[in-house]
């Protein structure tokens, strides 16, 4: 049995996901972002209390078809960029298409409907919180993360970066840089 949880964007989410099915007495084979996979039904009292449990930690149980489906677009996207280094080698739209088994228009619209946004705005806003993440907490030149991140050249991670945010990454970096040195002083 499947079970689906809205907001899990992170490793922290799954390992809340397991400590709770774990407190309940629920046996999982699999927790991935998005889904739990359960080894035996779960009771209807069960599901109120891990749904009340998990909203403790801003997560939520899904039943709808359609909410699912754009739940598991983010999952894939977020573990595309966050967690894991591979270079797709097809375009995003085949890709999601190929991983979830549905006609990308059909995916786009009805992530467009559900969201309010496209799927393309949501992969380059996490594509730029990855840059902003890197440019913060690693020692990577612009060329490394653009590198990394699969863009075509600096000018285009820099130009989209701008576009996003209304700073060059080099602005960014810099403000980065002024925030602990003003901590550092105190």
């Amino acid at each position: 049995m499947k079970i689906y949880i809205r907001n899990m964007v992170c490793i922290r989410c799954k390992m809340v996901v397991k400590s709770e099915l774990k407190k309940l007495g629920i046996h999982y084979t699999v927790v991935e972002l998005g889904e739990a996979e359960v080894k035996d039904n779960v009771s209807t009292e069960q599901l109120d209390h891990l749904s009340v449990a998990l909203k403790k930690s801003g997560l939520e149980l899904m039943d709808d078809k359609k909410s699912i489906l754009v739940e598991k677009i983010k999952a894939v996207i977020i573990e595309l960029i966050h967690y894991t280094d591979e270079q797709i080698k097809i375009n995003l739209s085949d890709y999601l298409s190929e991983k979830l088994h549905f006609n990308y228009t059909y995916l786009a619209n009805l992530f467009s409907e559900v969201k309010g946004a496209t799927i393309e705005n949501f992969y380059l806003a996490h594509k730029i919180e990855k840059v902003k993440e890197l440019l913060v907490y690693d020692d990577l030149t612009l060329t490394e993360i653009a590198y990394k991140l699969h863009y075509s050249s600096v000018a285009h991670l820099s130009n989209q970066f701008k576009k996003m945010t209304g700073l060059t990454p080099s602005h960014f970096k810099n403000l980065k840089h002024k925030r602990f040195g003003t901590l550092e002083n105190v």
